[in-house]
Order: C-alpha cells, then sequence, then structure tokens
C-alpha cells in the first residue's frame, strides 16, 4: 500500500470510529478530542489525528477551536431541528428511487437487519442507536448514487449527535416497526406510502427524544474508544 493511501485509510479508521462512538453517545457534545490522545490510541501521528479531526469537523461533528483544541460538536436546537428537516427531505428522495426497485437479496438484506434491531432491544441502548442509524445509511447505498449516499449519511450522523445533545433515552420498538412497515411499502412499489412513512418515522424520532438530558462524562478518550477500536 501506498504511504498516501495508507494514511488515508489510517484517516478513515479514526473518522469511522469517532462517528461510531458519538452517534453511541460514549463521547458526548462538548467532550475534548485531544490530538496527542487519539494519536497515541490509535498508534499514528499527531499528523493523521489533525487530518481526522479536520474530516470530522467538515461533516460538522467536530469543533475546532483555537490552540489545535477540537471538541465533539455541540449544535443548538435550532440546528438540530434543521438538521432533521434536512434529513427528511433527503430520505424522501432516498424512499421515492428505491419504491418498487430493490432486489430479492436487497430486500432481505433490510430484513435480516430489522431482525438484527429486534434482538437488540432488550440490550445495550448504544447498539439499539447505531442500529437504527445504520438502516437508513444502508438505505442511502441501496440508491447507488454517490452524492445522495453522501448527504443522507453526513446528516444522519449528525442526527445522532443531536440526540446526543438533547435526546432522552433512545425508544427502539417504535423504530423497528416503523422500519418494517417503510421496508414493506418499498416492497409493494407505493412510493407515496413510503414517502410519507418515511418523513412520519423520522418526524417522529425528533418528536421522541427532543428533551434535555445530562450526559456526564468520567471516562478519559483513550477508555472511552478503547472497547470501539477491540470491535
Amino acid at each position: 500500500m501506498a504511504p498516501q493511501q495508507d494514511s488515508a485509510s489510517r484517516v478513515d479508521r479514526i473518522c469511522s470510529v469517532v462517528r461510531r462512538a458519538i452517534i453511541e453517545r460514549a463521547l458526548a457534545p462538548g467532550d475534548k478530542l485531544p490530538e496527542d490522545a487519539l494519536g497515541e490510541r490509535f498508534g499514528v501521528s499527531r499528523t493523521i489525528a489533525r487530518q481526522a479531526l479536520g474530516q470530522l469537523a467538515g461533516e460538522g461533528l467536530v469543533d475546532l477551536r483555537r490552540n489545535r483544541i477540537a471538541v465533539v460538536a455541540t449544535p443548538t436546537f435550532e440546528e438540530a431541528r434543521d438538521t432533521f428537516d434536512i434529513r427528511i427531505e433527503l430520505e424522501r428522495l432516498v424512499v421515492r428511487h428505491l419504491a418498487g426497485r430493490l432486489s430479492k437479496d436487497q430486500l432481505a438484506e433490510l430484513h435480516a437487519h430489522i431482525t438484527g434491531q429486534e434482538a437488540a432491544a432488550g440490550g445495550p441502548e448504544a447498539a439499539s442507536i447505531r442500529l437504527a442509524t445504520d438502516f437508513h445509511v444502508r438505505l442511502a447505498r441501496m440508491t447507488g448514487k454517490p452524492i445522495l449516499i453522501r448527504y443522507v449519511s453526513e446528516v444522519a450522523y449528525r442526527s445522532g449527535l443531536s440526540l446526543s445533545a438533547y435526546g432522552r433515552p433512545h425508544s427502539p420498538e417504535c423504530g423497528v416497526n416503523e422500519h418494517r412497515a417503510l421496508v414493506d411499502a418499498l416492497a409493494d412499489g407505493d412510493r407515496e406510502k413510503a414517502v410519507r412513512l418515511m418523513a412520519e418515522h423520522l418526524e417522529s424520532v425528533a418528536q421522541r427524544a427532543f428533551l434535555p438530558e445530562t450526559h456526564p462524562r468520567t471516562k478519559s478518550l483513550v477508555d472511552v474508544l478503547a472497547p470501539y477500536l477491540e470491535d
């Protein structure tokens, strides 16, 4: 592997782990992300860690402050609401494209994913949150449209950050049922129903979640990221 490719893969690895930690609320808005701690945890230089933080900042998940201090971004309530409004419109495009076009293999993949959500419902909340987000990213990828995939993925992760800032505990049962109804509409080729269900689902997520909640953090960044690197 060329040095440039190796650096890019290391940056992608850091971004992937930090995104997941944010989505699962192991990292909360305002938590510090020191370059030296990231570099030590991933076995990379501070330059690589800085590049990863810059990429995450471009996605709206990290704020870069003076003196090279990076923290998990803290969206305002208005920004959090705007994120969901934009997400609803983007994911309407996703299901409008997919209705009646999913292959048997794709439908089987979605049903298997929902089954995984059902199995995780009684376990750690973090797993349910991650699987719920992955469902939407998976749908976007099935469109085969790179720009749509990119924007849906980024807004889904920003939504996770918003829920971390303002959300109450995740409610997996409602999300699973809504995902299953959505897939059924896509399989039936009912475009208008799929578009309506997606909008109602995401609006319900926002309405169920947007209550202030305190997230005390006592662990160091190295300790927080440890289980994600072992997974």
